[in-house]
């Protein structure tokens, strides 16, 4: 470092909360260079760019292959040398693999070469994190010289956990913690980042920037929001939340410290518009980044199709999702004029296709086995089963995703059909309760989210919102003939799944027992179903899937 590189008292640093593809060690590097590049022209000093970013984030077992983490290094060799330019430094997230270990690490490039590594200490391995399968612990690390400042660099779970990692940084002689997160969104997760990095201040007395990560990766959706407290504890910046974004802040040195002097105040949205705009994050990711062209959906005319029909406009553009209503002769004349009036309301194409003739050939093929017995739950299940089909059947034909519009109330007690509505390759409301699903959609008829392409003004249709559901697989049937109500039903399973609650401590919430032991006794028998869906966007903080890991084979009641 020469004279004239070194910094004075002003320090200008670009956050780039960006979205990068796991996998894609090409693209990412592209969107790490056009990122360096709009920050030099913002006449930034260093890049941020987030954990393991040349990767994409989790790569999960992608780490285990040789060539991927060779052709990770090269691309953090290849951005290096383009630092010779004199413009800014980078800090990149990127997975190395050395005599000792394999590392969840960054490198910080400047000057043309990788002036440092640092690698990760805590290890996350709970929930939808599982680090310590594919990733070794690193060594306990000190502060980075970057043109005269000494930099701190824990990375993501180094400031949540008990490690010590910050106070060491800052014992070290750090000036200023720049830490890279690929942190997932589920519900209230932005004032829990701020309780962290508080904690990290308070207990430093250093300054703190938290890099996040944007962008759908299967079941998880990263939101960005990326932040940053003064070691005076007040914030200094706030980026947007779930959207693309570089950021460039002014920090000016004083005599106690850095303190941000510039930076942008983004608005946090509230937890409707935060858990819609997660679902729609994730879903347009997903189909994206999967390469599908299209989508197709059974749109019933209840809830949760026209929900999931809503995030699919949203998210790709109406010429992109195809409805089709796949009536029966118990399909109501409000479920096909409400199917009929959500598609037209979101501009999507609407098709109808009767399932009268392929279930008579199925109760046909099998009238001799089933001689003598009673209709029932098999004949109810061939109705959803035909949908199935000729939802796969149109995905076959046309090359469209198909999207299963299951909600978490359905899937926890198994009030779904294995090859029939559990058909799909995405569920956008997988992660939704039944009550939430009715907030969300109440909150989508009076606004628009930023970034999506549907159009404005009641776009679930009132009635849909209004009438009690039903699955209409036999006649006046209703959803809650046969479980609880949904308020009930959803604070129930809260407290077993999310809560991991007792069943005496759910009975003193006011429940009545033994509707909470059947409840409990349909959530522990549905697992294999579970096992069997499509995966969807994580919206709390325990889905089924990542987070919960319960057995199928399972005798255990609490009794």
């Amino acid at each position: 470092m020469t004279q004239e590189n070194a910094l004075s008292d002003i320090f200008r640093i670009a956050i780039g909360q960006l979205n990068p593809t796991v996998g894609d060690v090409a693209g990412n590097l592209a969107k790490a260079r056009e990122a360096r590049a709009d920050a030099a022209r913002e006449g930034a000093h260093l890049l941020v760019l987030t954990e393991l970013f040349i990767s994409g984030y989790p790569p999960e077992d992608l780490v285990l292959k040789p060539a991927f983490i060779r052709a990770c290094w090269k691309a953090v060799e290849s951005l290096a040398a383009e630092t010779a330019d004199g413009g800014p430094g980078v800090i990149i997230g990127f997975p190395r693999q050395d005599d000792t270990g394999r590392y969840n690490s960054v490198a910080v490039l400047d000057g043309g070469k990788v002036i440092a590594v640092r690698d990760k200490i805590d290890l996350p391995n709970y929930g939808e994190f599982d680090e310590k399968r594919v990733f070794d612990q690193g060594a306990m690390p000190g502060p980075v010289n970057f043109r005269g400042v000494r930099i701190g660099i824990p990375i993501c779970e180094d400031i949540w956990g008990d490690l010590g990692v910050c106070e060491t940084l800052a014992e070290s002689g750090a000036e200023i913690l720049l830490s890279p997160n690929g942190s997932p969104y589920y519900r209230g997760k932005v004032d829990i980042r701020h309780q962290v990095v508080l904690r990290q201040v308070i207990e430093t007395g250093l300054p703190l920037i938290y890099a996040a990560q944007l962008g759908g990766q299967d079941e998880l959706v990263f939101d960005g929001a990326s932040f940053a407290f003064n070691a005076d504890k007040s914030l200094a910046f706030q980026m947007s939340q779930f959207e693309t974004a570089l950021a460039v802040t002014t920090w000016k040195r004083g005599d106690s410290g850095w303190h941000c002097a510039e930076g942008p105040m983004a608005h946090i949205p509230e937890s409707e518009e935060a858990d819609y705009r997660a679902c729609l994050l994730g879903f347009r990711d997903y189909v994206n980044k999967n390469g599908f062209k299209t989508v197709v959906l059974g749109l019933s005319g209840g809830i949760d199709s026209a929900i999931c029909a809503a995030i699919a406009v949203d998210a790709l553009g109406e010429e992109r999702v195809r409805t089709v209503m796949l009536p029966y002769r118990y399909t109501s004349e409000d479920s096909l004029k409400d199917a009929a009036d959500c598609a037209r309301a979101l501009g999507c194409r609407y098709d109808i296709v009767p399932i009268e003739q392929p279930v008579t050939g199925f109760s046909s093929a099998l009238a001799s086995l089933f001689e003598g017995t009673d209709s029932g739950i098999t004949e109810e299940n061939l109705q959803s089963r035909a949908r199935g089909v000729i939802l796969m059947a149109i995905s076959n034909k046309f090359g469209s995703m198909v999207v299963t519009t299951g909600n978490k109330s359905e899937m926890s007690v198994g009030y779904a059909t294995l090859y029939g509505d559990m058909n799909g390759g995405f569920n956008p409301i997988k992660d939704l309760y039944k009550m939430q699903v009715y907030a969300l959609s109440r909150w989508r008829n009076e606004n628009v989210p930023p970034g999506a392409l549907g159009p404005s003004g009641e776009v679930i249709p009132q009635n849909i919102i209004d009438k009690a559901p039903s699955a209409e697989l036999r006649p006046d049937q209703k959803d809650q003939d046969s479980l609880p109500p949904y308020p009930v039903l959803d604070d129930i399973l809260e407290c077993l799944v999310e809560k991991e609650m007792a069943v005496e401590e759910i009975v003193a919430r006011g429940h009545d027992v033994a509707t909470v032991h059947r409840v409990e006794h349909l959530l522990y028998l549905a697992e294999y179903k579970r096992r069997q869906s499509a995966p969807g966007v994580k919206i709390t903080k325990k889905n089924f899937g990542r987070d919960r890991r319960y057995p199928i084979t399972n005798r255990f009641r609490d009794r």
